[in-house]
């Protein structure tokens, strides 16, 4: 058994598999691996490398940090900074050989004045109907002229979608808008900058429509298996990379109104035996989880009870299990026929898969195999 109190595993193999399955939905545009907050809680450097070995062309980060974690982790591809810049990031950014996405003047200002004489590669984000970063459309050469007048190259026009991941539904349909408006920017975006790189599709935009591809397509959630739209990531050839598992610390019978936790929100309905779990909310197993999710034992389906703590969680196992323990315990995954997928657990939390790998946290051991 394993020291650690629980351990995500990380299939490598299955992560170049998702690669592949992007690049060739990409239909000949570069793909970009996005490896922004520890890559959706996987572990950064080994999923960069493994990314880059699965046919990703770049990498994609949200911080300088970031950036410069994978440079240390002998990562030598090339780093997009997505997120906003202040202070001495500009300088370092450039020192990491990074290039750098600027949405308004006082990004190309940082930049420009971080270069040393190095023009600094940009690309340039217009806000087509995202309403978070970037300029209007209407705005976005006039950003892109005032950066090539302050010395930076402009590599790339980029925008961003706002509802990707909903192929049916009310606002299914926005995304279409959205990409007519960037797709109206690129013919003069060629003419004056020529080589720059166009790129607007996530994970959701390349699986749902090829039109949306562009140059590059920036790929996140759906490099590590899950599905971007919250259903069976099977159902677009995707394999789940992170299987989460822990173990039964201790065992104990249970007679009938027995409680168990915090606030005593559980009590037995009969004789049976409850399993401890060392997982809690620290680890990033939610307490909104609490009476409100499953984990695999001796493959099967056992419900979680009573009040998520910060270091551990509390199962039903049923009648005659008194005599466990040690037994291996899956969070998220397969064991035997059964298996749990992180986009289970959002659907049980109102959530995104998205937020169910990130919050797993550092003292989850990462062992990466393949």
């Amino acid at each position: 058994m394993s020291d650690a109190r629980s351990t995500a595993v990380i299939d490598l193999a299955a992560l170049r598999h998702n690669v592949s399955r992007l690049v060739r939905a990409a239909a000949g545009a570069e793909m970009m691996a996005v490896v922004k907050a520890n890559a959706y809680g996987h572990g950064a450097v080994a999923c960069a490398h493994a990314a880059l070995e699965g046919g990703a062309g770049s990498l994609a980060v949200a911080s300088v940090e970031e950036a410069e974690e994978l440079r240390l982790g002998g990562v030598t591809a090339s780093i997009l900074v997505m997120s906003p810049l202040t202070g001495g990031g500009f300088a370092r950014a450039l020192a990491a050989g990074c290039e750098v996405v600027v949405g308004d003047p006082a990004g190309v200002h940082g930049m420009a004045g971080a270069s040393g004489g190095r023009p600094a590669r940009v690309h340039v984000e217009v806000d087509t109907g995202m309403g978070r970063l970037g300029v209007p459309p209407d705005g976005a050469m006039a950003l892109a002229e005032a950066a090539a007048a302050a010395g930076c190259d402009v590599v790339g026009l980029m925008t961003h979608f706002a509802t990707a991941d909903e192929r049916e539904g009310p606002e299914a349909g926005f995304m279409r808008e959205q990409l007519v408006r960037f797709r109206q920017l690129v013919p003069a975006f060629r003419d004056r900058f020529p080589g720059v790189r166009m790129h607007a599709a996530n994970s959701a935009a390349v699986l749902r429509d090829p039109d949306a591809a562009f140059d590059m397509v920036r790929c996140g959630i759906a490099v590590y298996g899950c599905s971007p739209f919250g259903g069976d990531p099977s159902d677009d050839d995707l394999v789940p990379v992170m299987r989460w598992v822990s173990h039964l610390a201790q065992v104990k019978p249970f007679t009938s109104r027995m409680s168990a936790g915090y606030g005593r929100m559980w009590r037995a309905a009969r004789g049976t035996a409850v399993g401890i779990i060392p997982v809690g909310y620290a680890d990033g197993f939610a307490r909104d989880l609490s009476n409100n999710d499953e984990v695999l034992v001796g493959g099967r389906r056992v419900p979680v009870v009573g009040a998520v703590s910060m270091d551990l969680i509390a199962v039903d196992l049923g009648p005659g299990a008194a005599e466990w323990g040690g037994e291996e315990v899956v969070i998220i995954g397969r064991q035997g026929d059964e298996r749990i997928t992180a986009e289970e657990i959002a659907r049980r939390r109102g959530s995104i898969p998205y937020e169910v790998t990130c919050a797993v946290s550092p003292r989850v051991a990462r062992v990466h195999e393949g």
